[in-house]
């Protein structure tokens, strides 16, 4: 009897690991929709491109004011800002 309820425990100690394992694997941060609008290069202080897991490719703008915008960075304008800021010129 004392080994049913072990192997038991042990069971539902494995399922519960396993469950929060698999959702703690995924991409944290990915893009839904893109903000359209171009942004000025004087609002942005850094970005960073979305993990390649996501469904669409994107670039993570942060604001001067610690906002987050979601962008295309196929757009012109995006690459325009984003090689500016790898060479830190303004």
């Amino acid at each position: 009897m004392k080994t049913a309820h072990i192997l038991l425990l042990c069971i539902l100690g494995a399922a519960l690991i396993s469950t929060s394992l698999c959702h703690s694997i995924g991409p944290d941060n990915c893009c839904f929709e893109f903000y359209d609008k171009i942004i000025r290069r004087s609002l942005i202080s850094s970005y960073v491109r979305t993990d390649y897991r996501c469904a669409k490719a994107g670039v993570i703008f942060t604001t001067v004011k610690g906002r987050e915008v979601c962008v295309d960075p196929s757009r012109p304008w995006v690459k325009k800002i984003i090689s500016r800021l790898d060479t830190g010129s303004f």
